[in-house]
């Protein structure tokens, strides 16, 4: 692990047109499904094969046709997708309540992934687990029970309801691949904004400041919240920190010119990662097509406004959230401009 002193590579300095040499290499459906940052290039084939040879699928991972919204004209250019982190370890570490997910894992994290018609910028808004909605057929529940009670779907089927805005594509990602990846990329990087250590693995610390996770470290960060005064909050806030730590990772000119880094990485993620069956390669080449220009700094997180915590009529401890809020958001998804709303609420 490298600590708060020690150096690392400052790249702030590059020019634009240097920091994008190399992105005329296509990082294949691993970039999507870790939030979509692609380039079409010379490496497709041999890519896609090895991604599409990897993952696996998630057979029906929409609801009816018929209880779906459409998109408006404003934003059917627009790409919408939802992505899963689940924990196929976390019930062996002591972690409760997690609904199973159709490929074996453990609905653990929810990610919205949304990429505008423009293609100027990338919104990932994270939803707590312990959210409180309308889960539609059982009434007020957890976000998280949606699994238990009708898998994928009916999570889907949630969330489109909450937000009136369609699901485009379904990524679930075992955290397990992230050792594999985070090994595979040589480390990655991280500004840790709170010292803790890890409950679960306590032979390691993870100081506040600058420092490179391995892979077993990587998977130790992501996982905690129990070290934590607001426990998944900043669970979710390090998974963010995280994940745009890979993508800088993948998208940095030493990767983008090894293509056996590259092809390396995608192996090591691929049998973690399940996918919707209209979601392959081709579909990630024509997305990734369209956004030549897209680098990490280009990527904004927030967390799906809410109210905090709270208890529900029957006693348990939900996360409130803010309809007010959401229904903004809903509106901006629907006209396409996530921008003007992350703007104007300063997320």
């Amino acid at each position: 692990m490298t600590y708060p002193h020690e150096s690392f590579e400052d790249t702030s300095s590059e020019s634009p047109k240097k920091k994008r040499t190399g992105r005329a290499v296509l990082l294949g459906a691993l970039a999507l499904v870790l939030i979509g940052l692609l380039a079409a290039g010379g490496y497709l084939f041999t890519l896609a094969r090895a991604f599409d040879d990897g993952t696996n699928k998630l057979a029906g991972a929409f609801p009816e046709e018929s209880l779906r919204p459409q998109k408006s004209g404003e934003s059917s250019g627009a790409v919408n997708i939802l992505l899963l982190g689940n924990d196929s370890r976390a019930k062996s570490q002591g972690e409760e309540n997690f609904a199973s997910l159709p490929n074996g894992g453990r609905s653990d994290t929810m990610m919205l992934v949304h990429i505008p018609s423009d293609r100027k910028g990338i919104y990932v808004t994270s939803i707590m687990r312990d959210t409180w909605l309308d889960i539609p057929g059982h009434g007020k529940a957890k976000i998280n029970a949606a699994f238990a009670y009708g898998g994928v779907p009916l999570a889907v089927q949630t969330l489109e309801g909450l937000l009136n805005t369609r699901i485009d594509h379904v990524a679930s990602i075992d955290f397990e691949g992230f050792k594999g990846l985070t090994d595979a990329l040589g480390g990655v990087q991280i500004n840790n904004p709170i010292a803790f250590s890890p409950t679960t693995s306590k032979n390691l610390h993870f100081p506040q400041g600058v420092q490179t996770l391995n892979g077993d470290e990587a998977l130790a960060f992501v996982r905690e919240r129990h070290a934590f005064k607001d426990g998944d909050y900043q669970r979710v806030r390090n998974q963010q920190l995280y994940i745009k730590a890979v993508l800088g990772k993948l998208t940095s000119r030493d990767t983008l010119t090894d293509p056996g880094k590259i092809l390396e990485s995608v192996r090591q993620l691929a049998p973690y990662v399940a996918v919707d069956e209209s979601l392959d390669a081709i579909k990630v080449a024509q997305i990734g097509a369209t956004m030549p220009g897209i680098s990490s700094g280009d990527m904004n997180f927030f967390t799906l406004p809410n109210k905090g915590t709270g208890r529900s009529a029957d006693g348990q401890s939900i996360v409130v959230p803010d309809m007010a809020i959401i229904d903004e958001f809903a509106n901006a998804l629907n006209k396409d401009n996530v921008a003007q709303f992350v703007e104007d609420n300063d997320l």
